[in-house]
């Protein structure tokens, strides 16, 4: 089946709509015909941008509420077919420096989101986007969905608890939930005025300014999807029963050290310069060191392989920004 068999005239929620990849999925649903509700806090801090949707605004509904509110969600859930559950704490630094926030949004909102779901809406469909920060420093290279998870910060841990909230509710109450464990994704409408989503992001706007940015050490070795990849992946995953109870790796290729990656940005970029200097003391202590993901098992239950190379993606985040940077400092 198509994606446009799929999800025309179908009923889609989206919770962290406005921010990066919510906002993509949501540009992509609107093309396949799909009825969109769009759900973001707006809270500075989380990524969410009503830029994101420019051009969108009279094909979607939006609701301003946050995913805490269980009698918002409670509300939002019924007579939904999908949800794509992307609202969340994204910062590991945030997360150190305020656990009790992270708590709530990523692991006991969930558990909310859910109950609402079981409660108001058993029929609907979600798919979770967690991430590959529960692994931790990997054991070995590639890394696996069977590698121990171990995270090196509070959002890790919180974000495991989201996860398996739903893998839970997968088993025990039969409400069809997957999980994608995200690595480095970047691409256009992702938030760049400071690191609270990737590194990438803030490299990418001091490039655009001509200004220089800083590569911390540079050897680490990283993989990189491309948001129209990671868009696919949840659509895939949302359409197929076989992934019910699963959990997926997203990965990207080639993989790159920091400083290759930052070579090839001033390449594509026709410009630009780096400093390299040692970690910060308080970024060292939860650093993972080199990590890429294995996704064989998404690309043989669901057929899902990353297709746009880092160069393309590259240069296509450097055009956006390019052209829209106002819009996000």
């Amino acid at each position: 089946m198509t994606f446009q068999a799929e999800f025309e005239n179908r009923r889609v929620l989206i919770t962290g709509a406005l921010g990066f990849i919510g906002s993509n999925l949501a540009r992509r649903l609107v093309e396949l015909g799909a009825q969109v509700l769009l759900i973001d806090s707006l809270i500075p801090e989380y990524g969410g941008n009503l830029f994101n949707i420019a051009g969108l605004e009279d094909r979607v509904r939006l609701n301003i509420s946050d995913v805490r509110d269980a009698h918002s969600m409670r509300y939002l859930v019924q007579g939904q077919d999908y949800l794509f559950n992307l609202a969340g704490q994204t910062s590991h630094m945030d997360s150190m420096q305020d656990p009790d926030t992270d708590l709530e949004i990523n692991c006991r909102a969930q558990l909310s989101i859910l109950e609402a779901c079981r409660k108001y809406n058993p029929q609907i469909k979600v798919v979770f986007a967690s991430t590959r920060q529960l692994y931790g420093k990997p054991d070995y290279l590639p890394v696996d969905e069977k590698h121990l998870r171990r995270p090196v910060d509070v959002n890790g841990i919180n974000k495991m608890a989201g996860e398996w909230y739903h893998i839970l509710y997968n088993n025990v109450y039969g409400l069809r939930a997957c999980s994608l464990r995200l690595t480095n994704t970047y691409g256009p409408r992702m938030r760049v005025k400071d690191a609270r989503q990737t590194f990438l992001g803030v490299w990418l706007r001091l490039l655009v300014e001509g200004k220089p940015f800083e590569v911390w050490e540079g050897h680490q070795l990283r993989d990189f999807t491309y948001v129209d990849d990671a868009v696919e992946a949840f659509l895939l995953a949302a359409m197929s029963e076989a992934s019910n109870g699963e959990i997926f790796n997203l990965g990207g290729e080639p993989v790159v050290s920091l400083k290759e990656l930052a070579d090839l940005m001033i390449e594509v970029n026709g410009g630009g310069e780096y400093v390299t200097r040692s970690y910060p003391a308080d970024r060292k202590r939860i650093d993972i060191g080199d990590f890429y993901a294995d996704y064989t098992y998404i690309r043989r239950t669901l057929g899902w392989e990353p297709k746009v190379h880092l160069r393309e993606g590259v240069r296509r985040a450097i055009e956006f920004y390019r052209a829209n940077l106002p819009h996000y400092v």
